[in-house]
């Protein structure tokens, strides 16, 4: 899985290159963003920008990584859905469990 990372001050940015985040990329993900979260990232964005698919093992995945960083103080947020990416979240309620926003200034407006 292709993903590019970029430090913006006390924030970890990691935008998801390849268009399909699907079974064959979740677990391979779920690593790099383990390896993030051990390194000490606390504030965590992931950009979906790129993503057209994503499916119910990926989403399995950033369940995974949210429970691995709320016990550590952690916050995750989520941009630049598409709107049936949005929608996939909405439909499993899972719009209630992570912060959801449209764009990165929001995302970091949303950590101060």
């Amino acid at each position: 899985m292709n993903v590019k990372k970029q430090n913006i001050e006390d924030l970890v940015l990691l935008t998801i290159v390849d268009r399909d985040a699907n079974l064959t990329k979740s677990e391979n993900f779920k690593e790099i963003v383990f390896k993030e979260i051990e390194s000490g990232t606390r504030k965590l964005i992931i950009s979906f920008e790129n993503v057209e698919y994503l499916d119910s093992s990926f989403l399995g995945a950033l369940v995974a990584i949210l429970k691995n960083l709320v016990p550590k103080n952690g916050r995750l947020t989520l941009i630049e859905l598409n709107n049936d990416i949005r929608n996939l979240f909405e439909l499993t309620r899972l719009d209630k469990i992570f912060d959801l926003k449209n764009s990165l200034d929001k995302a970091i407006e949303g950590f101060k």
